[in-house]
């Protein structure tokens, strides 16, 4: 049972600005190959949008810096730039004019959405030009009958749900930050989240994509048709490449039916080593109508019920747990699901083989509230780490047998020189997020993160980025989870793309 409510907990995207130790170089193309922003720059902004919807601290503009200050730093305080000039086209027109510009005068432009990404890909490195799209945030078509939206990139995905609610469908991607983060920085990262088992990636449902150019051409691309095979699917090269190539300016998106009956199961496991067969057993009982799959350790746990005051089940029934898993079922039928769900309960309180359960107890969402307050306390777990301290977040992907192994190795090698470490992630797909609570961002901790952390995550063939992106944080680390050979081809699309480095320089591919 649940203590009490657990609230819906988001990210703050507008957090103070602090300077952080972890800048460094700029990775990749340097800089000062570029040119510095200008007041005839802002001047020649200024023919373009409406004064109040550009934020400078160059004349004719002229603001304060704290008006930037939000733009300028991510949501955690970690990567801090130093961007003079913040732009919020409201047409892909405009976006258009201003990359003309940029790219005749060697500006370098970062595009940014809800500024909710945790690697530093959505703020600048330096002074680079910010490219907000807050204000492009049309509806443009939904057709109820093949569930296609086509929207401007700078819809927040939340506002979005509630668009599609009175129409019987939902949004196919599903994240924490849903309040603030918009559709188009979804897209640009490739985001994955909370449905992904039951919905697949981005580059399944996303139909078409509009796209302005480095150079300010326009590649409209926005198709509606889910079955398009005349030649190179280019759509699929920005899909994942966090603004580096051109700037995503409008979205054409499958969006599936709403589930009629939706549940939330909450358990927990005497340890994680019966956590493979609670997810066999699962897949086997819920098969068709499984959505998600989530896990957390008994630190996770711990800490939203220390920040919050909240618990999922009582202490009694926790006792000595020491994984817990929230699995999500979403169907058409809620008899049918019951059932099946009946199905899955005794086999975990029996045992699959040798009759001994595989869970200490659990808990059933009876109510759409307690639904909502099942998945707030797991998808709290990120605050609460905020809460705490200053997080290194590791967004990898190795297989789920080694979810606690390598969670165990990253707490042994920091041992006592951090607050916790936590790991916790969504079974289905084998992403893993650790995060590492300091009381400050330091070199010697960060030092003693990386490259230990990719180095075991390689050890496992596994992904440094599994649903987060490269940004500034991993560029140098990106030959952990890509040969040379893919590095280089990466190299070669950034160069046919963007041969004069302007567009969100020092992210993603080493240079």
């Amino acid at each position: 049972m649940l203590a009490r409510s657990i609230g819906r907990l988001r990210p703050n995207v507008a957090r103070p600005l602090r300077q952080s130790a972890l800048i460094g170089q700029v990775q990749g193309r340097k800089l000062s190959t570029l040119n510095k922003l200008e007041p005839r720059d802002v001047e020649h902004f200024a023919t373009i949008l409406p004064k109040t919807s550009i934020l400078s601290t160059l004349p004719p503009i002229q603001g304060s810096a704290d008006d930037l200050d939000p733009f300028n730093s991510d949501w955690m305080g970690k990567y801090v730039g130093q961007s003079q000039c913040v732009l919020k086209p409201r047409t892909t027109e405009e976006v258009s004019k201003i990359m003309k510009w940029c790219w005749e005068r060697r500006i370098p432009v970062v595009p940014q959405g809800g500024n909710t990404g945790l690697v530093g890909g959505s703020v600048p490195i330096g002074s680079e030009v910010i490219l907000n799209l807050s204000n492009m945030n049309n509806i443009r078509n939904f057709d109820p009958v093949s569930g296609i939206l086509v929207c401007d990139a700078g819809c927040i995905l939340e506002s979005l749900s509630q668009f599609l609610a009175p129409h019987k469908h939902i949004m196919p991607v599903d994240l924490g930050a849903k309040g603030s983060c918009q559709i188009g920085g979804n897209v640009s990262t490739n985001a994955g989240g909370l449905r992904l088992l039951r919905y697949g990636s981005l580059h399944g449902t996303v139909l078409g994509l509009e796209v302005v150019l480095p150079d300010g051409r326009i590649m409209d691309q926005l198709t509606t048709l889910r079955k398009d095979n005349t030649g190179y699917d280019l759509k699929q090269l920005f899909i994942g490449a966090e603004g580096t190539l051109g700037v995503v300016t409008g979205v054409s998106i499958l969006t599936p039916a709403a589930p009629i009956a939706q549940q939330a199961i909450f358990l927990a496991l005497p340890s994680f080593a019966t956590l493979p067969k609670v997810y066999r057993a699962a897949k086997h009982h819920l098969s068709e109508i499984i959505s998600a799959f989530e896990y957390f350790d008994r630190q996770s746990y711990n800490l939203v019920s220390g920040h919050t005051g909240a618990k999922a089940l009582d202490d009694s029934e926790i006792g000595d747990s020491q994984a817990f898993v929230l699995i999500e079922t979403s169907g058409g039928d809620a008899n049918h699901d019951e059932a099946k769900v009946n199905n899955l309960l005794e086999e975990l309180y029996e045992g699959a083989d040798d009759g001994e359960a595989l869970i200490n107890s659990g808990t059933l969402s009876q109510s759409a509230q307690q639904f909502a307050s099942l998945w707030a306390f797991r998808e709290g777990i990120a605050e609460a780490a905020g809460k705490s301290g200053k997080v290194y977040k590791y967004d990898i992907s190795v297989p789920v047998s080694e979810f606690v192994n390598t969670t165990n190795r990253v707490r042994e090698r920091v041992g006592n020189k951090v607050k916790e470490v936590v790991g916790y992630g969504h079974v289905g797909d084998g992403n893993l997020h650790i995060n590492v609570i300091a009381e400050t961002y330091t070199k010697e901790i960060e030092e003693l993160l990386e490259p230990y952390i990719y180095e075991v995550v390689a050890s496992h063939r596994g992904s440094i980025s599994a649903e987060h992106g490269i940004g500034k944080m991993k560029p140098q680390h990106l030959h952990y989870s890509k040969d040379a050979v893919s590095i280089d081809l990466m190299k070669q699309i950034k160069q046919l793309f963007d041969e004069r480095g302007i567009m969100n320089p020092g992210k993603v591919v080493p240079m």
